[in-house]
């Protein structure tokens, strides 16, 4: 173990483990990945994926195959659903820390790696139950793999081939071709730019070749041999070519939608980008020339995100491949501007004050302050935590600024950077136990709880604009996803007793303009933090954001 991993892995157990399993699924994607674990290790069927007792067909078995498999060992909760999203950001860390050491030196790979267990969009990401952090992984992997293989003068690139060749299947298996066009559409234009020889026997590639299908191919196989060519053509073209190319799955969004988020997914380390604005400006007036290490990952960091960009249906995290390598280039930039070196004379030199440095470090030290104070705004609105909790991680938080705040303005600047990894570690856990989750009986599971009362003779359960995802999940029964109003109408006009969830306002509406005589059985408040906007965070209004969820029956 070389001895900059040991302080990363302690670094990524905080950041991405600590509190994972808290907070209850969200009524988002999430839902769809752990109650599909669920129901494969209850129904024995390891083949084809099922999601509220129905076929899913939408992503490959990955995830869900290991989801299930950790379920089998800590139970079905919430830490089994997220423990592989977490354990994709720890090898995030692992991989961007020995792409940095071996690239650059040693104190570059340390900060990359920190950069990329800090950061607010793994941290978000890997405590969901979603396959985008392993598909992340599984790129960097064999983009990182390959490079070495084909472009350094290694003794044994066998064992680089392979590696990259298992990161490609496995990137296929968790979200299909994706795993394997990013890692081609940055390793293909790196090769023909740097032109070196690629010392890669046939038979290493030959061999490559093989793991990566012998990965990847056989339970394609198997679903079409079960399902037919009616699978493979609703997967790789309706799932994956509309996706991209069509509105059908994801509202249209502007060409620039990733830019911001890739600036907010890097926070609190964007701030200091500001470090690259001077080698901007020397190579725009052709005082600087761009190494070739800083090119190779420029263009591991760039044409994805134009591929992403010029796709039409686009997410959030879909971006996330892309953190890796601005990592990477940000933690070289900031080593080179903090560390002392030493002159041909044997003197030690120290440089001069980085104005990228100071500045950004105080602009991220603000950023915590300002962070710690709107968590305490909107200690109202999160009615499962103890306020104790929030208090105490809001107070941290801007605490934890003001630390930086002060290191910046310092003689000690120098170490601000690893004043703000620490700060992050401190303010990322904070608020998963202050903000994020708590330790008291969710809305969703107090909820299914009730259903399960309430089913005495199998009635159906329907859900109409709340928990239409993750009540599947914990009530372990099979719900009916109603969209409208005439739906929710038919739906409790049936003869048999019916059971539905939905907020306080649209079952008014449905007594008030549809005359229906509904028995209510309970309402519960309910915070959704998944959807928690801009306003929500300047503005908190308990009569605004907080929802009144009821349980109803139609007799």
């Amino acid at each position: 173990m070389h001895r900059i991993t040991l302080p990363l892995l302690l670094l990524a157990v905080v950041t991405f483990f600590a509190g994972l399993g808290r907070g209850a699924i969200t009524d988002s994607d999430e839902a769809f990945y752990a109650d599909a674990a669920r129901e494969m290790v209850a129904s024995g069927d390891w083949i084809t994926p099922h999601y509220n007792y129905e076929p899913r067909f939408q992503k490959p078995v990955l995830y869900y195959w290991l989801t299930a498999a950790a379920s089998l060992v800590l139970g079905e909760n919430e830490m089994a659903s997220r423990l592989w999203a977490a354990m994709a950001g720890l090898g995030l860390v692992l991989v961007t820390a020995a792409a940095g050491r071996r690239w650059y030196d040693e104190s570059t790979g340390l900060l990359a790696g920190a950069i990329v267990a800090t950061n607010f969009g793994y941290f978000s990401i890997g405590r969901m139950a979603l396959p985008d952090l392993p598909l992340a992984f599984c790129i960097s992997l064999a983009i990182w793999a390959a490079l070495v293989a084909t472009l350094e003068q290694e003794r044994s690139p066998r064992k680089f081939v392979l590696l990259a060749s298992l990161a490609l299947g496995l990137g296929f298996l968790t979200k299909g071709p994706l795993g394997l066009i990013i890692p081609a559409i940055v390793i293909v234009p790196v090769l023909m730019i740097e032109r070196r020889s690629i010392a890669l026997t046939p038979s290493d590639m030959v061999l490559g070749f093989i793991v990566m299908v012998s990965v990847a191919v056989p339970w394609y196989v198997a679903m079409w041999l079960r399902h037919g060519n009616e699978y493979l053509q609703g997967f790789f073209i309706g799932d994956n070519f509309e996706r991209f190319a069509t509105d059908r799955f994801n509202d249209p969004r502007p060409w620039w939608f990733y830019f911001p988020i890739v600036a907010g997914g890097l926070l609190p380390w964007t701030p200091l980008a500001l470090v690259w604005l001077g080698p901007l400006t020397q190579f725009v007036r052709r005082r600087r020339d761009i190494g070739t290490v800083d090119l190779r990952l420029m263009l591991w960091a760039a044409l994805p995100l134009a591929f992403f960009s010029l796709s039409v249906g686009k997410q959030p995290r879909y971006i996330l491949p892309v953190l890796p390598p601005l990592a990477l280039l940000l933690a070289s930039s900031i080593v080179e501007r903090t560390q002392e070196w030493r002159g041909l004379d044997g003197a030690r030199s120290r440089p001069r004050r980085a104005t990228g440095v100071v500045v950004g470090s105080l602009v991220s030290g603000a950023f915590f302050i300002v962070l710690g104070g709107l968590l305490y705004r909107v200690q109202p609105l999160l009615i499962n935590v103890a306020p104790i909790f929030t208090q105490v991680a809001a107070g941290l938080i801007a605490t934890a600024g003001a630390v930086i705040v002060l290191v910046a303005l310092s003689s000690q600047w120098r170490t601000a950077p690893v004043v703000i990894a620490l700060a992050a570690a401190v303010t990322l856990p904070a608020l998963q136990f202050g903000g994020l989750s708590s330790g008291r009986e969710d809305t969703v599971r107090q909820m299914a709880r009730l259903v399960q009362q309430q089913r005495t003779a199998g009635e159906q359960v329907g859900t109409y604009r709340v928990f239409v995802r993750n009540l599947v999940f914990y009530a372990r029964t099979q719900t009916t996803d109603i969209i409208t109003d005439d739906q929710a109408f038919d739906f409790l006009s049936q003869p048999a007793r019916a059971l539905m969830v939905a907020p306080a306002g649209i079952v008014d509406r449905l007594e008030r303009e549809r005359g229906l005589a509904l028995v209510r059985i309970a309402e519960l408040p309910y915070f959704n933090e998944a959807g928690v906007r801009v306003r929500t965070l300047l503005w908190p209004d308990p009569a605004r954001d907080l929802m009144r969820v009821v349980l109803v029956a139609n007799r």
